[in-house]
């Protein structure tokens, strides 16, 4: 009976594994560190997602992992968005195709789909190796991700990966988006048996994928019922803040039972359109209580909710109207209070050496930039 209500389940509903290993990768060191030792030990399968890959110290890194898996017979698949690496030159990627690498770019302009498919992109972040290990987050390939640029202009994000039976559900939903963009499916060659991990984790993981190809948004779903489930504490980071209506709901309603609700937002912002609309919500927000920090040090890029310091959410997806209806995106929903509570101690840590955001402060900005966010609020449906 479970087998047949999961081939008849519509494949983005999310299920829920248990006894899997999850590593919090907190920095960019470290993640690509512990990504590039991962893809030189690949046997098999490497399966790979990025919406923005690069052509710098990290990116040329990442390619030669990857022809060096080809050389030595392992199938390679890579899924990159063709917007998102508008500025990468073709011989990047051509590199990649002649050692063997079999390459998906996500959506190239098109009228085959109307006027509309325009604006879809492929917003995740995900390796997959062997079907046994997979590496998520908020991490694309390059150098601002990898702390390798200078100080301002590097990207503060979060990454983690996971060991056991739930990497099966992310080859199904990276098997769906090689299908559905080129027609036919790949051949992985990765048995679902090869997926539990060597030395069974505590941790019950559930992925929630979403993209424009759902009735509803998925991503948007999970972010309100973890908000509503808080009940003594919920911390979020998120760069780029467009959330709609019913996430400043979901976030006043929790502050109102008791909640502490403590935001950390950029101060600085690689899309600054984006960053006048989300402060033009800041009034609200502080008023119904909750608190709110700009990072100073770093350009925010992770994208991580941690409730009660036992549940986390963690991936690809902003809380912007774009990841709940426009972008394919992937987030992981992480049961272990030994992760949550690396989490939290990270989140910590970056809001101590963040500004707090005072609703004094913030009211007595200058009519100039309330027009300007009010402006600005107007593309929100786009942004």
């Amino acid at each position: 009976m479970v087998r047949l209500l999961r081939r008849i389940r519509p494949q983005a509903m999310p299920v829920t594994y248990r006894h899997n290993r999850v590593e919090l990768l907190p920095h960019g060191v470290t993640f690509f560190k512990t990504l590039f030792a991962a893809l030189r030990s690949a046997e098999q399968t490497i399966c790979s997602e990025y919406y923005l890959i690069r052509n710098d110290d990290a990116g040329r890194l990442f390619a030669d992992e990857l022809v060096s898996a080809a050389n030595r017979g392992v199938r390679v698949f890579l899924v990159y968005d063709y917007i998102g690496c508008l500025d990468t030159p073709s011989s990047y990627f051509k590199k990649l195709s002649h050692a063997g690498v079999k390459l998906l770019p996500f959506n190239i302009p098109s009228f085959r789909r109307g006027i509309g498919w325009f604006d879809r992109r492929d917003h995740r972040k995900m390796t997959l190796i062997d079907g046994k290990v997979a590496f998520l987050g908020g991490f694309n390939i390059g150098d601002e991700y990898a702390d390798t640029m200078p100080q301002p202009d590097r990207f503060r994000d979060a990454g983690f990966s996971v060991e056991g039976s739930a990497v099966h559900e992310l080859v199904s939903i990276f098997s769906d988006i090689w299908e559905m963009e080129s027609g036919k499916a790949p051949i992985l060659n990765t048995e679902k048996k090869e997926s539990h991990a060597t030395t069974p984790g505590y941790a019950t993981v559930s992925f929630i994928s979403g993209g424009p190809h759902q009735r509803g948004s998925y991503i948007r779903s999970a972010f309100l019922f973890n908000i509503a489930s808080a009940a003594d504490e919920l911390l979020i980071a998120n760069p780029y803040f467009v959330p709609g209506p019913r996430i400043i709901r979901a976030l006043l309603r929790a502050a109102r039972r008791g909640v502490e609700v403590r935001m950390l937002m950029p101060a600085r912002s690689d899309v600054p359109l984006v960053q006048l609309v989300g402060r033009s919500m800041y009034t609200v927000l502080l008023r119904g209580g909750v608190k709110i920090y700009e990072m100073q040090t770093a350009i925010l890029h992770a994208k991580v909710m941690v409730v009660d310091q036992e549940r986390t959410v963690i991936g690809s997806a902003n809380l912007d109207q774009r990841s709940f209806h426009r972008n394919f995106e992937i987030n992981g929903i992480i049961d272990s209070s030994a992760f949550g509570g690396q989490i939290r101690s990270m989140l910590e840590d970056d809001l101590n050496n963040a500004e707090p955001v005072l609703l004094v402060d913030h009211e007595s900005r200058g009519i100039a930039m309330r027009l300007l966010e009010r402006f600005a609020r107007l593309f929100s449906w786009f942004l």
